[in-house]
């Protein structure tokens, strides 16, 4: 957990739900509970966003995050679950909506989020989205 801060966070017990696990995670995110957040990722979590780039804590993803937008929200439509290789894989469909740099507002852009869950906990994100296609418009 080094890469995430400084102190050791205690892991939820009891999230046998991989799309529950998945939901509460983004909430957090959502509204900035990084602490919260971490408490649901495994030690050797990697997220990677469109370009690809990839990450290992939420202060890189933020960093990379400031130029692109001011703030940004998702309406999940739909979350499905299934068994993968090496845990559970659980899919996240919907629309992004947020806030351009200049203050424009945006909405109804597509996003994929894929998560690999494993002994309780999140091990991998993979996020697609349109936001570099609709940005170009």
């Amino acid at each position: 957990m080094a890469a995430l801060g400084q102190q050791a966070i205690a892991k939820p017990q009891n999230m046998a739900d991989p799309k529950s696990l998945v939901q509460d995670y983004l909430a957090r995110l959502e509204a900035r509970d990084l602490t919260g957040a971490k408490a649901l990722i495994h030690d050797e979590f990697e997220m990677e966003f469109p370009g690809p780039v990839t990450f290992r804590s939420f202060d890189e993803l933020i960093d990379w995050a400031k130029p692109r937008y001011n703030w940004v929200k998702k309406r999940i439509e739909r979350v499905d679950a299934g068994p993968a290789e090496d845990g559970t894989a659980v899919t996240v469909f919907g629309t992004l909506y947020g806030e351009w740099p200049d203050g424009k507002e945006f909405q109804d852009i597509r996003f994929i989020d894929w998560f690999l869950v494993r002994d309780g906990l999140i091990l991998r994100q993979k996020v697609w989205n349109d936001i570099a296609v609709v940005r170009a418009v």
